[in-house]
């Protein structure tokens, strides 16, 4: 029935706004009035099921590893909470990364980690970006470009070895630096990669334009060592990153 007072389109925004409230947080919000109870339990179960689906589908490990009560929790928090920038499904996981980013210390601080390094693999299978083409050449005299299929992650948890009864108390000393890395065949894959190797890839990526005896030098002067002992130290680890794919001649 229409209101007497409300323009019915204002009142049907009211009524779905209340809705909508009500399933992401049905202990605080009341559904709209004249609905049976029994009706919108449908809704509430349905949104909620899928969304928990999808969520777990998309973060096994993180699933696994929380009790089935905290990762209930989890969820509807973060349909309470969050307030997405993306209406579409497939954007729901990267959703669910910035929600816990945006948490902070309100989580196990490994778990905006852990969720991040699971959703950087459909990111990167999904990316738009094409490999660079394979050509001979030096990446010590040539100026360098880094691939855009290869992506430098730096983690204060071991997040690729976390696993239930697998958590350690406490981070270790050293960051977990990992380069995940579309291949020319379409599959995604993670390797452990050491501190200077995650910094070179960062460098060219940032800097492209520069040769790879240039990235170096530079990176030998902010650590205050030699540069020609850090050149011949260094310089296989670029070669092989460049056999690899992740650098490239920079084209003009």
């Amino acid at each position: 029935m229409r209101s007497a007072t409300v323009p019915a389109p204002d009142l049907l925004h009211e009524q779905q706004f209340a809705f909508a409230a009500h399933l992401r947080d049905p202990g605080a919000h009341a559904p709209p009035p004249g609905i049976e109870d029994r009706r919108i339990a449908i809704y509430r179960e349905l949104v909620f099921a899928n969304v928990e689906g999808l969520l777990a589908g998309g973060f096994p490990v993180l699933r696994a590893i929380l009790a089935d009560a905290d990762w209930h929790a989890l969820v509807r928090a973060f349909l309470r909470d969050h307030r997405a920038t993306s209406p579409l499904f497939p954007e729901l996981p990267r959703e669910f990364v910035r929600f816990l980013q945006a948490r902070g210390d309100a989580d196990p601080p490994w778990l905006a980690e852990l969720a991040h390094y699971e959703w950087i693999e459909v990111a990167l299978d999904y990316a738009e970006a094409e490999p660079l083409p394979p050509v001979p050449f030096d990446p010590l005299d040539a100026p360098l470009q880094a691939s855009p299929l290869a992506w430098p992650l730096a983690y204060a948890w071991p997040v690729h070895r976390l696993a239930p009864g697998h958590v350690p108390d406490a981070p270790p000393a050293e960051p977990t630096c990992l380069l995940v890395q579309r291949d020319a065949d379409g599959r995604v894959r993670f390797h452990e990669i050491g501190a200077v190797a995650f910094h070179l890839v960062e460098r060219v990526a940032a800097q492209p334009g520069l040769t790879g005896a240039q990235h170096l030098e530079a990176m030998a002067t902010d650590a205050g060592i030699d540069a020609g002992a850090f050149r011949a130290q260094a310089g296989p680890l670029l070669r092989q990153l460049a056999d690899a794919g992740v650098f490239a001649p920079a084209i003009d």
